[in-house]
């Protein structure tokens, strides 16, 4: 299993965390399965960034961003060199510290509540 920890953030976990994760498995659904429900708008497509997290240790264990994800995290809000989408980020034996950032662009809730 390898250690996902997760920076506070205010809605998904206010006082951060610490999970396990299977390596295999997506950033995102170790994410979820951990209890933090962050956001994917698109069901893990790599078509939106809901799910955009920074990478801020365990960045360089990873697999490289495809071209698709770099082009989409281009658009993503609060944009860093570490950043990925957690919906692409294969977990790998390296532990990981991640921080969700604050704000996301989803265009389908703005829409809907707009």
């Amino acid at each position: 299993m390898t250690r996902i920890i997760v920076l506070p953030h205010a809605e998904y976990c206010p006082q951060g965390a610490v999970i396990e994760a299977e390596a295999g498995h997506t950033l995102c659904d170790a994410l979820l399965a951990g209890g933090i429900e962050i956001e994917h708008a698109c069901e893990q497509s790599c078509a939106c960034t809901t799910c955009h997290v920074i990478v801020r240790e365990g960045f360089d264990a990873l697999e490289d961003a495809t071209e698709d994800e770099e082009d989409l995290l281009d658009r993503a809000w609060g944009l860093t060199l570490c950043s990925r989408l957690s919906c692409q980020v294969i977990v790998g034996t390296a532990p990981l510290t991640v921080e969700i950032p604050r704000y996301t662009i989803n265009l389908v809730r703005e829409e809907k509540h707009g």
